[in-house]
């Protein structure tokens, strides 16, 4: 069963409310092999019933029942501000399969809606279906996307629309918000209960250390540490990186007002509820940090268990700065890697810094240049490297590039087994704004080849895929400073 921790205080049984005339926009085959499900030769599920699953008309196939679908109660942290009591406002989890959970987004209201409707709207279940997968493709962890199914319902956002929903699948949607939930409750037992259901199913090394609940913190912090990491490495913004929208299983989840970089700007902004820039690219690991602080708050009566409050404060505060280090390494880690350093040299981290800064003050674009910068050889002056035009201030970037091809001739590989490996780590294709509008635009007329042709490049985005070369150029003018709503 999913979410085992059953009761009124955190989760209620929930039915979904019947979408009309329901129709297939998007399914993954692959996420339908990871949670067992018969695939026909269609592309779609063997059972025609599934359809009506994922639209939250039915709750039985010919051999699946989900008899207790739940939404959860979590509070949390928004912007920076206690929020109170949350919860799954348009989430319905309906099972377990195959050890994943499958949860529908967009399939109704729940207990916890407040004021929402409970719906969600094809233009942003597009855009989680295809950013989850694009994700996992990338090698970042992340909830996966099984299907978008549609309907003429008409929804109303700032404008009418038509209703969707999202299946999404992971291991667990437990989040740092519901360990939130029972510390705001001053209610220990159902929070060591938490902790230990999630010690038991995903943390099991936790079990057998002397401080379980200490190391199952720093464990936590640490893949979300890791995390935010290979987020800045990709350019990804998430948005709205409330403490409830945080997973406790260091996985990238709620994907709302996302956006990847086109141009490098460390101050880029993808939600346009974010006045104050909280959640800007530059700003990421810091708040992910804020994050784990919240957890750490939440779960200080767990540390406190046989010992003084004092002493359990000062166990967390030396934890929780264990994730600026674990950040850190990783991050140069990664970067080294997107400049095809394979060696380590102590100055690798002001190389790298010294080129976003010169990417930042002129906007060069963030994932095409990583990419081209595979093809630097070795024996090239900076006066024979073309990617020196993107930039503003030449004298400078031939500064920066005479000290990277110095800096190459540290390497053992050679040209062309450094640019495989560069191509192996820098992406080709990424989700961009504009082509997922594109994508978006056709679909609300009823024409859904264009998401299924960004479902397939995304799905290798290291690859060449030279016919379809024109996904990865830079947005054309007036797309480049694409905002988007909390409902995407």
């Amino acid at each position: 069963m999913p979410f085992t921790l059953r009761g009124g205080d955190v989760c209620q049984t929930t039915f979904p409310d019947p979408l009309p005339n329901p129709y297939w926009v998007a399914f993954s085959s692959e996420v339908a092999k990871l949670i067992d499900l018969k695939m026909g030769n269609n592309r779609f599920p063997c059972d025609p019933q599934w359809l009506e699953v994922l639209a939250g008309n039915a709750l039985e196939t010919a051999d699946m029942q989900f008899s207790e679908p739940i939404s959860t109660a979590y509070s949390g942290h928004q912007f920076g501000v206690w929020a109170g009591q949350l919860g799954d406002g348009r989430a319905i989890l309906l099972g377990d399969m195959n050890g994943q959970e499958l949860q529908l987004k967009g399939a109704g209201m729940t207990p916890y809606s407040r004021m929402g409707d409970g719906r969600a709207v094809l233009r942003s279940s597009i855009r989680e279906f295809l950013c989850s997968e694009a994700m996992y493709a990338l090698g970042i962890p992340t909830s996966r996307a099984l299907s978008v199914v549609g309907s003429k319902q008409a929804v109303r956002r700032e404008t009418i629309e038509t209703a969707a929903v999202c299946a999404r699948v992971a291991p667990s949607f437990i989040r740092v918000g519901h360990f939130e939930h029972f510390a705001s409750l001053q209610n220990t037992v159902r929070l060591k209960e938490l902790a230990d259901l999630l010690i038991d199913r995903f943390y099991p090394e936790c079990a057998t250390t002397k401080d379980r609940y200490l190391h199952l913190f720093k464990e936590v912090s640490n893949r979300n540490a890791k995390l935010v990491a290979q987020w800045q490495s990709v350019g990804f913004c998430h948005g709205v990186l409330n403490s409830d929208n945080i997973s406790v299983l260091g996985l990238t989840i709620d994907y709302g007002p996302f956006g990847f970089l086109d141009q490098l700007d460390f101050e880029h902004i993808c939600n346009h509820s974010d006045h104050g820039g909280r959640y800007a690219y530059q700003r990421q690991p810091q708040i992910m940090h804020w994050n784990m602080a919240c957890l750490a708050s939440a779960m200080l009566p767990l540390i406190a268990l046989g010992r003084s409050m004092e002493e359990s404060q000062q166990l967390l505060r030396a934890a929780l700065e264990e994730f600026p280090a674990v950040y850190a390494h990783e991050w140069l880690t990664l970067f080294r890697g997107k400049l095809g350093l394979q060696v380590q040299h102590d100055g690798d981290l002001k190389l790298i810094e010294r080129l976003l800064k010169a990417m930042h003050q002129s906007q060069v674009d963030f994932t095409n240049f990583f990419r081209a910068l595979g093809d630097v050889r070795k024996a090239d002056a900076p006066s024979m490297t073309q990617l020196r035009n993107q930039f503003i201030d030449i004298q400078s970037i031939d500064a920066w590039l005479s000290d990277y091809l110095t800096r190459l001739q540290l390497e053992v590989l050679e040209d062309m087994d450094r640019k495989d490996l560069m191509n192996r780590t820098n992406p080709k294709y990424i989700l961009r704004n504009h082509l997922a509008q594109s994508a978006i635009e056709k679909a609300q007329q009823d024409d859904f080849s264009e998401v299924s042709t960004l479902f397939a490049i995304l799905k290798k985005p290291f690859d060449e895929q030279p016919e379809y070369d024109a996904y990865s150029n830079p947005p054309p003018a007036g797309a480049q400073k694409v905002v988007v709503s909390c409902s995407s």
